[in-house]
């Protein structure tokens, strides 16, 4: 596939200095080069994403987005259903596991060139859909809208002045598994393995990877574990309990919707795929746990004369 950049989209991290002047730098090179632009910022409070899409004037050939994975995953969240790729940079982020490390961009000139000459490569990353429901499975209109999450759903208890222990009944494809007492649960992709997932002791999978796991947050049980799933899994779950108490759905650390007892939430593989661009040459998965997580692998450095 060849980018035509005849039209980008340039998202930054909004109130981040550094961002937004690479942004700038990179819309004026792209412009001199004949390619429209169009540039906004991307935050909490901001999202360029509806307004970039409504008025581009021809198909969007590429969105840099300029940030950390937070900014990268809410491009991936509008981007995807267009089939619209990224070329992630990490500017002001943290760890990067979903952009290119700055030091690979900085000669953007060079880039450019890459992408007018095909010299990169396309990595496709499973998306997860949900939405809530009233009642049994049999209901099958929603009462919300659609949510996308490129790492996972979080279906959480929420409350202003008490923590409290959320009730969670599990389906997987019509069959009841499990009811998890505890803080909650996260449905998770292979790419957000490395997310919140590992954080709640999930397991990691390699996002080439398609399947959906299943995480219990500080689950009451010791016999709560996760569960890895097919792709093609429907996970249904049911809040239970206080009817005075609401439970939220996030979605990729984002508020999707709070949802009742009495609602189910579906969440099961998306119709779309993210799509990112890579530019190392030597791409590795290993190489990004190592060098992310602080493995030992980037500690110890030896001959491997063992192997001969």
């Amino acid at each position: 596939m060849c980018v035509q950049l005849k039209q980008v989209i340039i998202a930054y991290k909004a109130r981040d200095a550094r961002s937004k002047q690479w942004a700038e730098l990179c819309a004026k090179q792209l412009e001199s080069r004949e390619c429209q632009v169009l540039m906004g910022p991307s935050g909490p409070k901001d999202n360029p994403y509806p307004v970039f899409l409504a008025s581009a004037a021809q198909p969007i050939d590429l969105a840099l987005v300029l940030g950390g994975d937070g900014t990268v995953l809410t491009g991936a969240r509008h981007l995807a259903p267009a089939g619209i790729p990224i070329l992630g940079v990490n500017v002001g982020g943290h760890l990067g596991f979903l952009t290119e490390s700055v030091e690979e961009f900085q000669d953007t000139e060079k880039v450019w060139d890459r992408l007018f000459e095909d010299r990169y490569a396309i990595q496709r990353r499973m998306m997860l859909q949900a939405a809530v429901y009233e009642g049994h499975g049999s209901n099958l209109e929603p009462v919300s809208e659609h949510y996308l999450a490129l790492n996972e759903f979080c279906v959480k208890p929420a409350s202003a002045d008490r923590m409290i222990t959320s009730i969670l009944e599990m389906e997987i494809d019509g069959e009841v598994v499990d009811q998890y007492v505890g803080d909650g649960l996260i449905i998770s992709t292979p790419t957000g393995s490395t997310g919140y997932t590992v954080s709640a002791n999930g397991p990691i999978m390699h996002d080439g990877m398609e399947a959906i796991t299943i995480t219990p947050i500080c689950a009451m049980s010791l016999s709560s574990r996760p569960l890895v799933l097919p792709p093609g899994s429907v996970v249904s779950i049911w809040p239970l309990g206080d009817y005075d108490l609401s439970t939220k759905l996030w979605t990729d650390g984002v508020l999707g919707t709070s949802i009742w007892p009495g609602h189910r939430v579906d969440v099961r593989m998306a119709d779309c795929r993210a799509k990112f661009i890579i530019l190392r040459e030597n791409n590795s998965y290993y190489q990004t746990l190592r060098e992310k997580l602080l493995w030992a692998g980037t500690r110890i450095h030896y001959s491997n004369n063992h192997r001969n």
